[in-house]
């Protein structure tokens, strides 16, 4: 049986992370880790997630029912990845600039773009759009997740998971930089530079 008490801190120390590293803003995102058998340790619906502290944390089955407080309202994406992938014991949702902009833009990752994610993120691929906090998003994933610790979500940021929250939550980080590295890559090719005219003016000190 985990130590619950080092799990909460956990949560608490992840879901500050996720707001100081602009992963998330307000009360988006949210984070689960298995605590044993069919009980979950997940984050409360509408709390910020750089806010929280150890005693809003809600435990949770698989049922939905709680002793105390109310879980996100994306628990049920949190449920249908435990019960497909007994590898994972923690789930992360955030919705960071970058790969967001390219769940938004309707596309998916390409980890062999770098050399760092091409063997341990081959693939980020991207769900349907489905309403936030309905069975829907569940059902949006449940074909990606079995095979992919990492999901774009239809206009509506990441999944990631592993087996622990800082594992999950690296896998976060990296998939925002491989969403900022493609985009800025695809900028770059296209020659996206200053016109020459107005290039010539600015050196000659023209206004």
């Amino acid at each position: 049986m985990p130590n619950l008490v080092v799990l909460r801190r956990e949560l608490v120390r992840y879901g500050r992370l996720l707001g100081e590293r602009r992963l998330i803003v307000a009360a988006e995102g949210n984070l689960s880790v298995r605590i044993g058998g069919h009980a979950f340790l997940v984050t409360p619906s509408g709390v910020p997630k750089d806010r929280l502290r150890v005693q809003d944390l809600v435990e949770v089955d698989t049922r939905g029912r709680t002793a105390r407080g109310r879980p996100t309202s994306e628990w049920p994406m949190h449920r249908v990845i435990y019960g497909l992938r007994p590898d994972v014991r923690a789930v992360c949702h955030a919705h960071p600039a970058w790969a967001t902009a390219m769940a938004v833009a309707g596309r998916e990752l390409d980890g062999g773009l770098l050399t760092e994610t091409a063997a341990q993120l081959p693939r980020v691929p991207l769900a349907v759009r489905a309403e936030p906090g309905t069975e829907q998003v569940a059902a949006s994933i449940t074909g990606l997740i079995a095979d992919h610790d990492a999901v774009l979500l239809g206009d509506h940021g990441v999944l990631t998971v592993g087996p622990d929250l800082a594992s999950a939550f690296a896998l976060m980080e990296t998939v925002e930089r491989l969403a900022q590295v493609t985009l800025l890559s695809e900028f770059a090719a296209t020659g996206g530079s200053v016109d020459p005219d107005v290039l010539a003016r600015l050196m000659g000190g023209g206004a």
